[in-house]
């Protein structure tokens, strides 16, 4: 891995073993980070970047923004993010177990005890996240197992970072990020297929890629609307 400055932005440079340049910049700190083709020269990278520079500013200034604004308090008003659609928060308070339901196409209801905190109000609403997530991906880790003739060890759900999901190649395990609740189900679904390729092959190369085209051909739209970061 190397660190090159173009224009005054910092970015990481990892050669791989693939034929086309790959440019991402992760939230939540707008991580610019370029999978170059092994072969491609430094300077034919920095060449590249310098082309980009005018997205690559748009594009960190749109994350840093949104960043900024996630902030999150758990109070009724707040909009949540679930299965690709918008809710309002509607935080309500009862004398029973914490509990979370939607309302139409409107709310989310976040039933909690008086006085409960911040915390606690944010606790239930991501182990509400966590199961309905599971929900969805057993249905779809069967499907695709099958599919792709693969068989999956152990997969879990949890924060992450900077990945939608991660595979181990040799263990046949999986970890999915829990941010993908607040995706679409065929963005759900890509990730799922994504990863589970990734047990027949490890490396991001061309036998992967015309993997990804034979079994999921609109991979690509779909890899695009993950990364349009939401508040």
């Amino acid at each position: 891995m190397t660190v090159v400055e173009v224009a005054n932005i910092s970015v990481e440079v990892e050669w791989k073993n693939i034929k086309n340049v790959h440019l991402t910049i992760y939230p939540p700190n707008a991580r610019v980070h370029v999978s170059a083709p092994i072969g491609m020269t430094e300077e034919a990278v920095r060449l590249f970047l310098i082309t980009k520079i005018p997205w690559i500013n748009q594009r960190v200034s749109q994350i840093l923004d949104q960043s900024r604004q996630t902030s999150r308090e758990y109070v009724s008003g707040e909009n949540h993010y679930f299965k690709g659609h918008r809710y309002r928060l509607k935080v309500l308070y009862h004398n029973a177990p914490a509990k979370v339901e939607i309302q139409g196409n409107e709310y989310i209801k976040l039933y909690v005890r008086e006085g409960a905190t911040e915390e606690r109000r944010a606790e239930v609403l991501r182990e509400w996240y966590r199961s309905e997530l599971k929900l969805m991906l057993h249905p779809l880790i069967t499907k695709w197992e099958k599919l792709l003739e693969v068989s999956v060890n152990k997969w879990e759900v949890k924060q992450m970072k900077t990945l939608w999901g991660s595979c181990n190649h040799r263990t046949r395990n999986i970890i999915f990020n829990l941010e993908l609740i607040k995706k679409p189900l065929p963005c759900i679904e890509y990730i799922v297929v994504h990863e589970l390729l990734h047990i027949r092959v490890r490396l991001h190369n061309e036998e992967y890629t015309a993997l990804l085209n034979h079994y999921f051909p609109n991979w690509r739209s779909l890899k695009d609307e993950l990364n349009e970061f939401i508040v």
